[in-house]
């Protein structure tokens, strides 16, 4: 019986005793349970996270894969460096904290997991999460905010060696300009990479790639250029400078190249422009068949009408155009005048002495005023002769013919002879200078007297007669081609 009593001693001491341990246990458990922060020997993403609350757990986190710095690199030399923040990547602190908390939830989703993570600790992974803003990552990431300037492209092309007269081909230069859309998408793709890495990531080295780089549209093997080139060098070198007196025009490559018809790699000139130009270059320098504006010395001004002007240049047209398009083709480099009519077919004298512009006297012509019966005679600007004259009879409607016309030719001595048989003359002179169908200057030593109104009644059979010392002077100092300008 006393063995009995104590047995059942033990018995009630061993059940008070588990009783506690039980009470113990369960009150552990209960702390456990409620305990916000990680059990010991627990690992999140690699990292030793025991007994640290979720929120530390997160600023950690947070800070080490926001850590990685972006750094764009150009030709072997660092182009940019930038924050993940500073390209617009955050970390989502909201998300990552609620990804957190369902870890520290998943130790004890019941007593056995409980006991589990409390013997053995836990080893979770989780995803940490970035927002991207992407106004603020193309604000960072384009052709400004790499540390050169950009280098633009430049294609080939055709250049014009001034010394050398000819075309050639100056290369294209490779620059490196780019399409901001370009980088950015290059960098986005490997950033995008590096945060949803699973552990936190060393600094980004992104290279630049030359093949993003906008490249020439044209080269310098480019065949087509190549042929214009080519074709332009058959004809620039030309350079026709017409000479009006000291006018000059020049027909040279920048009027030149206007007349080039380019088809299929193959060039011809356009005849039909070449042939205009002429046109309209008599046009403005032609002074011949035009009505003639004059000032006399006497202070007025006249107008000879075109059907009286027989003198001036007179541009031929046809001759002009062919030699022009021979001078082209022959990439000719030379000065000269248009090529005139240079003779009137009915005397066979010139039909100009010389010019300076559109002035086709230059200062040198004989005027003479039939109305009052005076002459003057001009070298270069200068007055050589002045005298009074008699021209034509009216009388006997031989009057002198009014106009413009060149001297055709000069002779000493000479003989005049009459037209016709019933008023036919011979009358020897000195000094003979015949400007139209018979009609010239003279001189006339059987008159006692010139000027007033002696050829009313008693004039010429149409020449313009002058004292004897008049007719020398001029007959001395003037060429065939001198215009002799008369009028009334």
């Amino acid at each position: 019986m006393k063995k009995v009593k104590v047995l059942r001693v033990i018995i009630i001491i061993c059940l008070i005793l588990l009783a506690g341990l039980g009470i113990a246990a369960g009150v552990y458990l209960k702390q456990q349970w409620d305990r916000t922060n990680y059990f010991e020997n627990t690992a999140i993403n690699g990292y030793d996270v025991s007994e640290m609350e979720p929120e530390e757990v997160l600023a950690l986190l947070a800070a080490d894969y926001s850590a990685p710095k972006v750094t764009l690199t150009e030709k072997g030399e660092e182009a940019m460096s930038a924050s993940l923040a500073e390209l617009g990547y955050e970390v989502d602190q909201e998300t990552l904290l609620r990804e957190l908390q369902d870890a520290l939830g998943r130790q004890k989703t019941s007593v056995a997991v409980l006991v589990e993570s409390l013997m053995n600790g836990n080893s979770f992974q989780v995803a940490v999460p970035f927002s991207f803003e992407e106004e603020k990552f193309i604000s960072a990431v384009n052709s400004e905010a790499l540390k050169e300037e950009r280098i633009v492209s430049v294609d080939a092309q055709m250049r014009y060696d001034e010394e050398n007269k000819n075309y050639y081909m100056e290369p294209e230069i490779y620059g490196t300009e780019f399409e901001n859309a370009d980088l950015q998408q290059i960098v986005k793709e490997q950033v995008d990479t590096l945060v949803a890495n699973a552990y936190p990531q060393p600094d980004l080295t992104i290279n630049i790639p030359e093949s993003i780089y906008i490249k020439p549209q044209v080269t310098q093997d480019d065949v087509e250029l190549n042929n214009l080139c080519n074709l332009y060098n058959q004809y620039d070198k030309a350079k026709i400078t017409y000479l009006f007196g000291k006018e000059k025009v020049v027909v040279d490559w920048d009027t030149i190249q206007n007349w080039l018809i380019i088809e299929d790699g193959d060039a011809s000139l356009d005849e039909e422009s070449i042939y205009n130009y002429v046109i309209n270059l008599a046009a403005k320098y032609d002074t011949r068949y035009y009505d003639r504006k004059f000032h006399t010395s006497l202070g007025t001004d006249i107008v000879i009408p075109s059907s009286e002007n027989d003198y001036g240049y007179t541009i031929y047209q046809d001759g002009e155009f062919s030699q022009l398009l021979s001078d082209i083709k022959g990439n000719a480099q030379v000065e000269r005048e248009p090529v005139y009519f240079s003779t009137d077919g009915n005397y066979g004298n010139p039909v100009y002495y010389k010019r300076n512009g559109t002035d086709d006297l230059a200062g040198t012509y004989v005027e003479v005023n039939l109305t009052r019966q005076h002459l003057w005679f001009y070298k270069d600007g200068e007055l050589i002769v002045e005298s009074d004259l008699v021209s034509g009879s009216v009388a006997k409607k031989s009057e002198t013919k009014t106009g413009v016309f060149p001297l055709a030719y000069k002779e000493s001595p000479s003989i005049l002879r009459g037209a016709d048989a019933a008023d036919g003359y011979e009358t020897e002179v000195k000094y003979w200078m015949p400007f139209y169908d018979g009609q010239g200057l003279h001189d006339a030593d059987w008159r006692s007297a010139f000027g007033g109104n002696i050829y009313q009644t008693n004039g010429s059979h149409g020449c313009v007669n002058l004292p004897p010392e008049a007719a020398r002077k001029i007959y001395e100092n003037i060429e065939a081609g001198v215009a002799i300008i008369l009028y009334k």
